[in-house]
């Protein structure tokens, strides 16, 4: 059974730092694409950030981009989320989710074969 766990999150101020983990298991990803998705409260899940295969090509959200860095270590089937400079407007449930193949122009939630319960940011201002 496949499984993805996030662990990480808290209740920080606005500036703060926290990193998000999340292990997998049941099968790898090494060769597929991994990603980060948030939803606040009344919203849709948003795009954060992935990573593609074993070349490691990353993309992320205009939104995040200069504060947050994906990274993930295939030999202990983790994938992290470093988010520096936490701003309000970045609370919410985060979620780790993974793709078998390699995802390419696309970062809709539906891509995704794999996800995790999430865990919750919440920034306080």
């Amino acid at each position: 059974q496949v499984q993805l766990v996030e662990s990480g999150g808290g209740a920080v101020q606005a500036g703060d730092s926290l990193r998000l983990s999340c292990a997998t298991s049941g099968r790898t990803f090494s060769s597929g694409t991994m990603g980060w998705f948030r939803q606040a409260p009344g919203k849709e899940r948003e795009f954060v950030a992935r990573i593609r295969g074993n070349i490691e090509m990353v993309l992320i959200a205009d939104a995040v981009e200069g504060r947050f860095a994906i990274s993930r270590d295939n030999a202990k089937n983790k994938l992290f989320l470093q988010m520096d400079s936490l701003k309000a407007e970045d609370t919410g449930l985060y979620f780790c989710a993974a793709a078998l193949k390699n995802l390419y122009g696309t970062n809709r939630p539906s891509d995704y074969d794999y996800w995790g319960q999430g865990t919750q940011v919440t920034v306080s201002s």
